[in-house]
């Protein structure tokens, strides 16, 4: 049981490490089809996808940060289905369910096995509300 989350990171975390890798190595054909769906300023806005995929998928995998960088990939992958995957009903549901995962380490973190529960980052999911006189 103890390494069910750290498995679950690695899984959740690889499609944004691939798909930030071959952004990268493929940048002028991204750029093209960004710019071709109507999106300004393509080449700028696909190195802030990289940056957010490559970045958010490897602090994921590591567990550094997990609550903040699963909360970022979430709301990534929103404008993202919307604006390049619309009318794609397979990969509409791939990406609900990617938020799935991703909405559960936002609330419960990354684990026992991660950098956040090494370095003690690992936030509470209660909140709590103080009483104002």
């Amino acid at each position: 049981m103890k390494y069910v989350n750290g498995l679950s990171r690695l899984l959740v975390a690889a499609i944004f490490v691939v798909s930030g890798l071959g952004k990268i190595f493929n940048f002028s054909q991204m750029s093209q089809m960004m710019g071709g769906v109507g999106f300004p300023l393509p080449s700028f806005f696909l190195l802030g996808a990289i940056v957010v995929e490559l970045g958010g998928g490897l602090l994921l995998l590591a567990g550094y940060r997990t609550q903040i960088v699963a909360t970022v990939l979430a709301v990534f992958l929103v404008p993202t289905t919307l604006i390049f995957h619309a009318g794609q009903s397979v990969e509409i549901l791939k990406n609900l369910a990617i938020m799935g995962g991703l909405l559960k380490f936002a609330v419960e973190g990354a684990g026992s096995l991660s950098l956040d529960s090494r370095l003690q980052l690992q936030q509470s999911s209660r909140v709590e509300f103080k009483k104002v006189a």
